[in-house]
């Protein structure tokens, strides 16, 4: 008789296998109680090529991003396409992409991930105080707009996208000019 044989007929008597299978047993009836009261609207449902449906949660996508402000302190950005806060969070259509803005003494550098997207597919606006990044595209949806830190020339705006990162670098403006609306390509 191998370890594993001798192991797994030692588990079977112990008070440890009535435990495990006792966790087992209540984590699939408290799925089912989660499950039956989901609001019905949060599942999409979907045709297979062989006829069959099929009911689907998500993609949810939630996460947190923490930097050290210029002035010391810390903030907090949230990103993915889940609104914390409610009861049954929904899932919205476009996903809030990781963004990191980063100001310097002369330039403003605005740092988005879109992974899985084409150049030509991002829709990138900028105006004096504010940054607006979409991407609309059968397999990849983002969505964001970003207050920036200062005022800035929107015609100075540098883009450059690599390797699903988009780097948009911005000239800070030293006086007030009247607001215009400059679309990037």
């Amino acid at each position: 008789m191998s370890f594993w044989e001798d192991w797994e007929r030692w588990f079977r008597r112990s008070p440890f296998s009535r435990f495990f299978r006792e966790m087992d047993r209540a984590m699939e009836e408290m799925f089912r109680e989660f499950s039956a009261t989901m609001p019905k609207e949060l599942f999409k449902e979907q045709k297979l090529p062989d006829g069959t449906r099929v009911r689907t949660f998500g993609p949810a996508v939630f996460g947190y991003s923490m930097t050290i402000g210029p002035d010391g302190k810390p903030q907090v950005r949230t990103f993915g396409n889940v609104k914390p806060g409610l009861m049954y969070p929904k899932p919205t259509e476009h996903r809030e992409p990781l963004v990191d803005v980063i100001p310097g003494p002369q330039v403003i550098r605005v740092i988005a991930e879109l992974p899985g997207v084409n150049k030509e597919d991002i829709d990138l606006r900028v105006t004096e105080d504010k940054v607006s990044i979409l991407v609309d595209t059968p397999d990849r949806k983002y969505s964001k707009e970003v207050e920036l830190p200062a005022k800035v020339d929107p015609k100075s705006a540098d883009a450059s996208y690599t390797n699903g990162v988009l780097e948009v670098v911005l000239r800070k403006i030293e006086k007030e000019r009247p607001g215009e609306k400059v679309n990037i390509k």
